[in-house]
């Protein structure tokens, strides 16, 4: 449908909706002229959120920019039950303690990309652990577990296709679906927030809040899903070779993180300009019809607005300059991945597997063998064929060694 207000009619035109519950009624609310609450929830498996988290991101941005009002839910509560959508098997079962240091690490991404404070439209960052830790069993089953039905929930995608295929479904992770709804009521109570967020595999669990609300409180909830994004090549998003595209500096330098973006395939730069930019839907047009040698330009441009919007203009222009420098000029950006040795490590010479790690190339010595087998690594140019090879004071170059791995990404090992 035509949507009337500006918010949908943005993520109509970028990409970003899959299913709405109500659209026309939700349309007419958000063309009311008063803020609108909407949530999306963030579990905290890791340290950091990665790319693929960057859709919903994105979608909370445009939300506030538009005048309503985003909220962000940290999953400490329902972390610990860990959530089966999209799994083959059930999540590896995190500490309270893991979960809360996830959590803070988590916390300061959004802070780049949504204005937090007291405002009609500013941000705010809930965790579920506030109601969900504090949950009687036997009370919560007899004043909200009585709304759901199994034989509904047994058709949801999450519970179905591990069903079918039998594969363990813990009771733990069935119930995953009941708290997340219990999270829509409590965030529709204490917020009055009426729109929840996400990808279209949670839209089973976004309908349950939806229910659970309009049975026990005769209230009227919408939700809205954006789709699972695979790449051209059919890899999920986020997800490379070498590991996860991590949002944290600390986990993956914004060098890298500029080179993800420069190293998008051609079919989906247009896609991705849409989706993980700002730039003016006119000037993405123009850019998404180039062809041949010219499509970098547009690649460069993603990298470049991505970039800034992650780790800050700044960032980003260092990034394309280090890139600039080492690819057109053949010399060593100064934000390339650099790793420091001493001098006295050399003398039974220093692993190349442990420089591939020490760069951040590798995760693990098993995946640096496997870069080295499959013909990913150069040291200083040459294609190296030996995984067991050892750096020493023949490999510095001006007290330097360089790094290579696949066609774009280089790195540095500086003698001290």
């Amino acid at each position: 449908m035509k949507y009337k207000s500006e918010v949908l009619h943005c993520f109509e035109e970028r990409g970003f909706l899959h299913g709405v519950t109500d659209g026309e009624a939700l349309d007419v609310l958000l063309s009311s002229g008063s803020p609108v609450t909407a949530y999306i929830g963030f579990d905290a498996t890791a340290p950091s959120l990665h790319v693929g988290s960057l859709l919903p991101i994105m979608m909370l941005r445009w939300w506030q920019h538009y005048g309503h009002r985003p909220l962000v839910l940290m999953g400490g509560g329902t972390t610990l039950v860990g959530d089966p959508s999209g799994r083959d098997a059930t999540r590896r079962l995190l500490t309270s303690e893991t979960i809360a240091a996830h959590g803070e690490g988590i916390r300061e991404i959004f802070k780049k990309f949504l204005v937090f404070g007291e405002g009609a439209t500013d941000g705010l960052i809930l965790d579920n652990a506030e109601w969900l830790s504090s949950l009687n069993y036997l009370d919560f089953m007899r004043d909200v577990g009585r709304y759901f039905s199994m034989n509904r929930m047994l058709t949801f995608d999450s519970v179905r296709l591990r069903l079918e295929r039998e594969q363990h479904l813990s009771l733990l992770e069935f119930n995953y679906m009941v708290l997340q709804a219990y999270d829509f009521l409590v965030l529709s109570q204490r917020e009055q927030c009426c729109v929840q967020m996400g990808g279209s595999d949670q839209w089973g669990n976004i309908v349950n809040g939806i229910e659970l609300t309009r049975r026990m409180e005769g209230r009227e909830l919408y939700g809205l899903t954006a789709p699972l994004l695979t790449t051209s090549s059919g890899h999920k998003m986020g997800k490379t070779a070498e590991g996860a595209v991590w949002l944290r500096e600390e986990d993956l330098s914004s060098y890298e993180y500029w080179q993800f973006w420069r190293n998008t395939m051609d079919g989906d730069v247009g896609r991705f300009l849409r989706m993980f930019t700002e730039l003016p839907l006119d000037e993405i047009g123009r850019l998404e019809v180039l062809e041949g040698e010219e499509i970098n330009e547009a690649k460069v441009i993603l990298a470049r607005e991505a970039t800034g919007l992650c780790h800050g203009a700044d960032a980003a222009r260092r990034a394309e300059e280090s890139a600039r420098v080492t690819f057109e000029e053949g010399g060593a950006g100064k934000d390339l991945p650099r790793m420091e040795v001493a001098r006295g490590v050399l003398g039974e010479g220093l692993e190349i597997l442990v420089c591939l790690e020490g760069l951040g190339f590798a995760g693990s010595k098993s995946e640096g063998r496997r870069l080295i087998k499959q013909g990913g690594v150069r040291v200083n140019g040459k294609l190296l064929t030996c995984h067991d090879y050892r750096l020493g004071e023949r490999d510095f170059e001006g007290g330097v060694v360089r790094i290579g791995v696949g066609k774009k990404r280089r790195g540095l090992i500086e003698l001290l």
